[in-house]
């Protein structure tokens, strides 16, 4: 693996020889700067973008897509979002996916934080552009 930089700002890119990686000790980013309250932790390969992410209770991601396939794992909390048209609710245990330049957005119920992992292909940077 090379010692390059990563395309997220602020994330963690893996060089050679390592192969774990703390997600409490990682650097903490935004998964969308400019458009989700999502935080956590961020770590790039080659080919594997992986985050840990924490989105506060009654907050979320205003619409937005990605060039990149997304991959989400709820750990805790109510996840509610809208893929395309369709809407839909996640709960812990739940995987969701989100196809490659398709708009979506989500957000945590106002019941509880939403910490999530999830797992995008290194084409792009794990964050984002706002949709119009």
């Amino acid at each position: 693996m090379s010692q390059q930089v990563a395309r997220t700002p602020g994330a963690k890119r893996a060089g050679d020889g390592e192969y774990v990686f703390d997600l409490s000790a990682v650097n903490h980013i935004f998964g969308g700067p400019d458009y989700s309250t999502a935080n956590g932790a961020c770590v790039e390969g080659e080919r594997m973008i992986v985050a840990l992410m924490r989105m506060p209770a009654g907050t979320g991601a205003q619409p937005h897509s990605h060039p990149n396939e997304q991959w989400i794992y709820i750990l805790q909390g109510t996840f509610r979002a809208k893929i395309g048209e369709k809407e839909i609710e996640a709960k812990p245990g739940s995987v969701v996916y989100v196809p490659s330049n398709v708009v979506h957005s989500g957000q945590a119920t106002p019941e509880g934080d939403v910490v999530f992992f999830t797992c995008k292909d290194a084409s792009h940077s794990l964050h984002g552009v706002k949709a119009a």
